[in-house]
């Protein structure tokens, strides 16, 4: 239970019942404010209030349905895209560019080749379209590559989807037990996997299962090899030392377990393993505003939270954490009930679970061609997909030119 005390002498329980509720918090003082958007951002996904008349005790719900985390998702979304519309207002034509015509799609071979983003104009191309995901933007911080998958077997190479994969999160406790890691061997070997964080389709391929293509081709010889040259000589930050060998690859899914990566098999075992949930640690469910805030309110107290590796998820808890310590919170309570994700792995070598605990030195990568991966994607999936009515119109409807992020 997190308890939130209140110095304002005002009814908290008609602030909260009146139309208002979605509108910003006014008030005079920075620390009030802050609590009362935290309670605001809480009461939105569900937690049990009990008022009090200075304070509020607030409970979480033992789960999150699937429509109160989507709402969760928009509601941050639009915060970040309205934060952003300028920049995505002078891009979106560079979207619509890089875009096919549904006609064209269904006629395709599709024959998808791997773009890795190095200069400014592939890094805006992939911006734009991280923008139109339904889980807000959001950056890695580390080791980072990004993907743009393209449809070679068209005359402009349109878009079929864009991939991401950064550092992987420090501590999974799913992840490190199942992988046999303890803190030693998680401190030494981390940097042997990445996270796939984007993974998907844009349209009009992700009527056509674009989606799994991709999660196909993360696992692929070709996205390892970029891994390994991209690291090649390069030493690491932390442990100083050359680490470009991929052990496998992390996803998660927000909605525990995951029609993208469900039923992905390849050799007659599946691709995308599930291994466990995350905790719930994470800063999904408080709004940017209320973020914006927090920092309002270290920078009144001259309290100065270092982000010299990045404005990504760690910063942003550490930001919260040191808030809500300085207001007489709970951060830990806080920052536990978040999202649950589902987490998936994908071995990329026979003994990547030896390799992974110091046991074997060299991997025995699996061999998993992008054309082989590509050709079992059609099979099993594209073509008997092509031949539904409903997704064939759906596709046929699609023109670049009525693309849009909003």
């Amino acid at each position: 239970m997190l308890d939130i005390q209140l110095s304002t002498p005002y009814s908290i329980r008609e602030l909260f019942s009146q139309d208002s509720f979605d509108n910003s918090i006014q008030t005079q003082s920075i620390e009030e404010k802050v609590r009362l958007l935290i309670i605001r951002d809480l009461l939105r996904i569900g937690w049990e209030i009990n008022f009090k008349p200075d304070r509020v005790l607030i409970t979480p719900p033992v789960t999150y349905d699937k429509d109160v985390i989507r709402s969760s998702m928009q509601l941050k979304r639009q915060e970040i895209i309205s934060d952003n519309h300028q920049w995505i207002e002078q891009h979106l034509n560079l979207a619509k560019e890089n875009m096919a015509d549904g006609n064209l799609v269904l006629e395709s071979k599709i024959s998808p080749i791997i773009e890795v983003c190095e200069t400014q104009k592939q890094h805006n191309i992939f911006r734009i379209f991280r923008y139109y995901w339904s889980s807000p933007y959001s950056e890695y911080v580390g080791r980072r590559i990004k993907l743009l998958i393209r449809d070679d077997a068209l005359p402009n190479k349109p878009l079929i989807g864009i991939a991401a994969l950064g550092s992987s999160i420090i501590h999974i406790p799913d992840r490190d037990d199942w992988i046999g890691w303890n803190k030693k061997t998680r401190t030494n070997n981390l940097v042997y996997a990445m996270d796939a964080y984007v993974l998907g389709a844009l349209p009009p391929y992700n009527y056509l299962l674009g989606g799994k293509l991709i999660s196909y081709l993360i696992a692929s010889n070709e996205v390892r090899n970029i891994f390994e040259e991209k690291y090649n000589g390069k030493v690491t930050k932390i442990s100083k030392r050359v680490a470009n060998q991929l052990a496998c690859i992390f996803t998660t899914s927000l909605y525990g377990k995951s029609s993208q990566y469900n039923r992905l098999n390849y050799n007659s075992k599946p691709l995308f393993i599930p291994i466990g949930n995350t905790k719930g640690y994470g800063t999904l469910h408080l709004t940017n505003e209320t973020f914006a805030a927090m920092r309002e309110l270290l920078d009144v107290n001259r309290i100065h939270v270092t982000n010299r590796f990045g404005d990504g998820p760690i910063w942003r808890m550490r930001v919260i954490r040191t808030a809500a310590d300085l207001l007489n919170i709970n951060a830990d309570f806080l920052l536990r009930h978040s999202f649950q994700r589902g987490i998936y792995v994908v071995p990329l070598a026979n003994n990547f679970r030896e390799f992974l605990n110091g046991i074997d030195e060299k991997l025995d990568n699996f061999d998993y061609p992008l054309s082989n991966l590509v050709d079992f994607w059609k099979k099993r999936w594209l073509f008997m997909r092509k031949e539904n009515l409903k997704v064939r119109d759906q596709i046929l409807r699609f023109k670049p030119e009525l693309f849009d992020i909003i």
